[in-house]
C-alpha cells in the first residue's frame, strides 16, 4: 500500500490484510477512502465542504464496530492456517530391527490356488486320519501347488535356492514313508516345515534363516482372508467363478460312485481295489476328519499367501558390533586356544593310545565316557557362541586384522575339532562296552553335524564365504536330518547288538525288543529263543494287519511280511534265556 496520507476528515479504516482476503467491510472502507497514487501531491486542507463519507450511506447501528473489527485482526498478522499446531510435529519414532519387514499387498487369488487349497484339505481330512506314512507327502503336493500358482500371480519366480529347498522338503517327508519309528519321522517333518518356510519366503542372511517359520505361522489368519475375500469375488460371477468348477467336481463324484458302485458290485477284484485306495471312513471321525480338513486348507491358505507376499525378513539389519582393539579382541581368545591345546594334546592319547591309555586310572568305559562326553559336546556348541561373538567385535581396519582374526578363529576351529574327534571317540568305546541305543546314536549324529558346522566356518572364513554361510548351515542341517532318517535308527541299532550278541553273547532283550518295526530284519536273524524273544513283543505291537496302504511305511509293511512267514514261536520262556544280558546302564545313559 502507499504511504501517502489520509484526509483528516474521514476516519482512518485500515487495509484488510492478505490472511482476511478484503473482507466486505474491508472492501466499503476501500470505497469510502480511495487510495492516492504514489506520486500524488498532498491533500489539501479541509474545507467547509461535507466529509468524503456523505458519499456513501450513513453507517448502520454497529457499523463502527465492523470497521474496528479489521483493525484488531490485523495485528499481528495470521497465517493461512487457523490451526495452531500447523508448526507441530510428532517425535521421530524409535527405528526397529524389524522395520521395512512387511509383506506387500497380495496380488488377487487365483481359482487354481483355491482348488489346490481345497485338495489340501480334502487329502488331509481323507488320509490323515489313519496315521503317518505316504500320506504326508500325498497331502504336500497340492499344497505346494497352491503356493507354486499363488507365487506365479504375483510374478515370483524360483530360484535355484528356492528349488533346492522345496526339493529338499519333499524328500525329508519321504522319511515317515519309509521308516515306522516315530522319532525320526518327527524330526524330518519338523525339517521339511523349516525348508517350506524357507522357500516361500527365500531368506538369505541370518535372521530370515531363523525367524522365516514364524511368517508361515502367522501368514494363517491374513491368508484365510485373502482367500475368503477370491472365494466371494467368485460366488457369483461366471469368469473365474468357483461355482462351475463345483458344479463339475459334483458331477464327478456322482459318476464315480454309481458307476463305481456297479462295478465293484459286478467284480469283487475290482471291489477289492476300490476298498484298498479309498479310506474306511466311520461317522464318528466325522469331527476329527473335518478337523483335519481346517488344518490342511488353512495350511494350505497360508503357504499360498506367503508365496504371493512374503515377509521381507533379510531387511532386518543387525548392525556389526563395534571394532575392538587387537591387544583386547586378541588376549582373551588366544588363552583360550592355548587352553584348549593343552586339553587336546592330552586327549591324543586316548585318540591313538586306546583303552589302555583312558584306563590308566582304574576307570571303566562307561565311567570314562560318561564323565567327559557331555561336557564336550557342550563345550563344542559353546566355542560355536564364543565365534560368533568374537566375529561381531573383532577389528577390521586393515588386511592385517583381517589376518589376525583369521589366524586367531581358525585356530580355535581346529582345536575344537579334536574336541568333537575326542568326544566321538568315547562315544565309541561306551557302545562297544554296552551297545548302540537311541539316545547314543542321537547325540553321536549332533556332535558330528557340529563338527561339520565348524568345518564350514573355516571354509567361509578362509575363502570369504559368510554371505553363504547361512544357507550352507542349514542344508548340511537338512541333509543330516535326511540321512539320519533314510539310514533308519532303530535298524540300525538293532544291527549293532545282533553283532555284540555273535561276539558276546550278551544282549539287553529288553531294550531291543521295545524299537520299531525297523529293527525286525536285524533281529530276525537271532538264533531261537533269542529270536521269538525279541520278537513277540514287536508282533504284539502290530497287531492286525489293518492298516490302510498311504499311513503303512515301508518299515512297517516289511517287517509283517518277515513275520508273518516266520512268526515268533510260541510258549517260549524267555526267562529262562540265561545268556541276555540285561544289566546295562542304559538307564543312566
Amino acid at each position: 500500500m502507499s504511504d501517502s496520507p489520509a484526509t483528516p476528515s474521514t476516519p482512518e479504516v485500515p487495509e484488510p490484510t492478505e490472511a482476511q482476503g478484503g473482507g466486505v467491510e474491508g472492501t466499503k472502507g476501500a470505497q469510502a477512502v480511495p487510495e492516492p497514487a504514489a506520486d500524488a501531491a498532498p491533500a489539501p486542507a479541509p474545507g467547509p465542504e461535507p466529509e468524503p463519507q456523505d458519499a456513501v450511506p450513513p453507517p448502520r447501528a454497529g457499523a463502527a464496530t465492523r470497521t474496528a473489527t479489521p483493525a484488531r485482526t490485523a495485528t499481528p498478522p495470521r497465517t493461512a492456517s487457523a490451526n495452531p499446531r500447523a508448526g507441530w510435529e510428532p517425535p521421530a519414532a524409535t527405528p526397529s530391527v524389524f522395520d521395512g519387514i512387511t509383506a506387500q499387498e497380495a496380488a488377487p487369488v487365483r481359482t487354481a490356488t483355491l482348488v489346490a487349497a481345497l485338495a489340501a484339505g480334502v487329502l488331509s481330512a481323507l488320509l490323515l486320519a489313519d496315521g503317518v506314512g505316504a500320506n504326508l507327502l500325498i497331502v504336500a503336493v497340492p499344497l505346494a501347488l497352491a503356493a507354486y500358482f499363488a507365487a506365479q500371480a504375483a510374478g515370483r519366480v524360483p530360484r535355484g535356492w528356492t528349488l533346492v529347498w522345496a526339493a529338499g522338503g519333499l524328500a525329508l517327508l519321504a522319511v515317515p514313508a519309509l521308516r515306522d519309528a516315530d522319532w525320526p519321522s518327527f524330526l524330518a517333518a519338523a525339517a521339511a516345515f523349516g525348508l517350506g518356510s524357507l522357500a516361500l519366503h527365500g531368506a538369505r542372511r541370518w535372521p530370515g534363516v531363523l525367524l522365516n517359520p514364524l511368517g508361515l505361522v502367522g501368514a494363517v489368519g491374513p491368508g484365510a482372508v485373502w482367500a475368503w475375500r477370491g472365494v466371494r469375488a467368485r460366488a457369483g460371477g461366471s469368469h473365474g467363478s468357483l461355482a462351475p468348477i463345483l458344479r463339475a467336481v459334483v458331477v464327478a463324484i456322482v459318476l464315480l460312485l454309481v458307476f463305481g458302485g456297479l462295478f465293484a458290485a459286478a467284480d469283487s477284484t475290482f471291489a477289492d481295489l476300490l476298498t484298498g485306495l479309498f479310506p474306511d471312513t466311520d461317522v464318528a471321525d466325522g469331527p476329527f476328519r473335518f478337523l483335519l480338513f481346517l488344518l490342511g486348507v488353512l495350511g494350505a491358505v497360508a503357504a499360498a499367501y506367503t508365496a504371493a507376499a512374503p515377509l521381507r525378513w533379510d531387511r532386518i539389519e543387525v548392525t556389526p558390533g563395534r571394532a575392538r582393539g587387537r591387544v583386547e579382541w586378541a588376549l582373551p581368545l588366544v588363552v583360550l586356544n592355548l587352553l584348549f591345546a593343552v586339553f587336546n594334546i592330552i586327549q591324543l592319547t586316548v585318540l591313538f593310545g586306546g583303552y589302555e591309555a583312558a584306563l590308566q586310572d582304574g576307570l571303566t568305559y562307561s565311567e570314562y565316557a560318561r564323565q567327559g562326553f557331555w561336557q564336550l559336546l557342550f563345550a563344542t556348541v559353546l566355542t560355536l557362541g564364543v565365534i560368533a561373538l568374537a566375529s561381531r567385535w573383532a577389528p577390521r581396519d586393515g588386511q592385517r586384522d583381517r589376518a589376525l582374526v583369521r589366524g586367531v578363529l581358525g585356530t580355535l576351529c581346529v582345536l575344537t575339532l579334536i574336541v568333537v574327534a575326542s568326544a566321538l571317540r568315547r562315544m565309541q568305546m561306551y557302545v562297544d562296552a554296552y551297545g548302540l541305543t537311541r539316545l547314543r546314536i542321537s547325540v553321536t549324529a549332533m556332535e558330528l553335524w557340529l563338527g561339520v558346522v565348524i568345518v564350514l566356518i573355516m571354509v567361509a572364513g578362509v575363502w570369504g564365504g559368510a554371505r553363504r554361510l547361512p544357507r550352507a548351515v542349514v542344508a548340511s542341517a537338512a541333509g543330516g536330518v535326511l540321512a539320519f532318517g533314510l539310514i533308519s535308527p532303530d535298524g540300525l541299532i538293532a544291527e549293532e547288538n545282533v553283532q555284540r550278541y555273535t561276539d558276546t553273547r550278551k544282549l539287553d532283550l529288553d531294550y531291543v525288543s521295545g524299537l520299531s518295526a525297523d529293527a525286525v530284519p536285524a533281529l530276525d536273524r537271532l538264533p531261537e529263543p533269542v529270536r521269538s524273544c525279541a520278537l513277540q513283543p514287536l508282533a504284539d505291537a502290530l497287531g492286525e494287519d489293518n492298516t490302510p496302504w498311504y499311513a503303512m511305511s515301508y518299515g512297517e509293511a516289511q517287517a509283517r511280511s518277515i513275520l508273518e512267514k516266520r512268526p515268533p514261536a510260541a510258549g517260549v520262556d524267555c526267562s529262562a534265556v540265561d545268556v541276555i544280558d540285561t544289566g546295562t546302564d542304559r538307564g543312566d545313559y
